[in-house]
């Protein structure tokens, strides 16, 4: 049910845009874009993907022995993945290619995907909780606090003993997924630098290039970009992120006095601008970035997975 809705909701963007004209419309949105608007986007995007590949090389480092490249290859690859792969269906690039390049073992690799998901949802939570207009003093300081405490309290109940393994199978499994869990948290030193780094740069980009299609204030445009991305967290996605991704992006624009509508086609024209660079970066890393073979066979831990579950000192 949830897929069908989901197609449905794409199918709806795409026969909006074919009425009245308006894929012209968006053609002439981008016919508008200054050329340094365009540059320092890309720039941003670029430096977006830098930061993300960072976040992976800071916590597998001991495995990756100095090659970031290699990293930022899984990096690219995956984001292309994303994107356009329909029901978040990319997802399972990530740990695929660490077990293809590094040899990590999946539950290693799924506990870190979860953990950067965790991270980017509670930063973009975060900052939507400190400037989402309307909202009562008391209500953003609540949420802020909340998802602070959160974000501190996970990982040391992760790192915490425990005595799954006694309680039955699939204890016994959770048991070992919580452990892969706790690993992600302990290798990466600088996980959160780079998480907040990385949104403030990607945030930021994305905010230049709707503002300059909307024509209005660089505000404006960031409320448009913050509401595309909430829009990710919701349970039912348009295919490839199409529907949602641009009604997050034009209610979160309308107390600024921007149409739906037009919303609509600036936040749709911001989303192919992010799937074309996301495309264009991850084939050039799969044609120019050659892919290490893989380190065992995949089943043994990786040099970054601990054997402990006591907590991290």
């Amino acid at each position: 049910m949830k897929r069908l809705v989901a197609v449905i909701l794409t199918v709806a963007l795409l026969a909006w845009l074919v009425r009245n004209g308006h894929w012209r419309a968006l053609a002439e949105s981008f016919a508008r874009l200054p050329t340094p608007v365009l540059g320092l986007a890309v720039l941003g995007f670029a430096a977006s993907y830098a930061l993300r590949a960072l976040r992976v090389y800071d916590e597998f480092r001991a495995d990756a022995g100095g090659r970031f490249a290699v990293c930022l290859r899984i990096v690219l690859i995956h984001n292309a993945m994303v994107n356009i792969v329909p029901f978040r269906g990319g997802e399972a690039a990530f740990p695929l290619l660490l077990r293809q390049t590094f040899g990590t073992p999946l539950a290693r690799a799924v506990a870190s995907l979860f953990w950067f998901r965790l991270q980017d949802a509670l930063v973009v939570g975060v900052v939507a909780a400190a400037v989402w207009p309307g909202l009562p003093p008391a209500l953003r300081a609540a949420g802020v606090a909340g998802l602070l405490l959160f974000a501190l309290a996970l990982p040391r109940w992760a790192r915490a003993r425990h005595d799954w393994a006694k309680r039955g199978a699939l204890a016994a499994r959770l048991g070992k997924l919580r452990d892969a869990f706790a690993d992600s948290t302990r290798h990466a030193r600088f996980g959160w630098l780079w998480t907040v780094a990385n949104w403030s740069v990607k945030l930021a980009s994305q905010a230049l290039l709707l503002a300059a299609i909307l024509d209005a204030g660089l505000a404006t445009g960031a409320a448009g970009a913050l509401g595309a991305e909430l829009a990710a967290i919701l349970p039912i996605q348009g295919v490839a992120g199409f529907g949602t991704y641009e009604a997050g992006a034009a209610a979160a624009l309308l107390p600024a006095g921007i149409a739906f509508e037009d919303g609509l086609r600036a936040a749709l024209a911001l989303h192919l601008f992010v799937i074309g660079c996301a495309l264009a970066a991850g084939a050039l890393a799969a044609l120019l970035i050659a892919a290490p073979k893989a380190h065992g066979n995949g089943n043994a831990p990786s040099s970054c997975e601990s054997s402990s579950t006591s907590p991290h000192p």
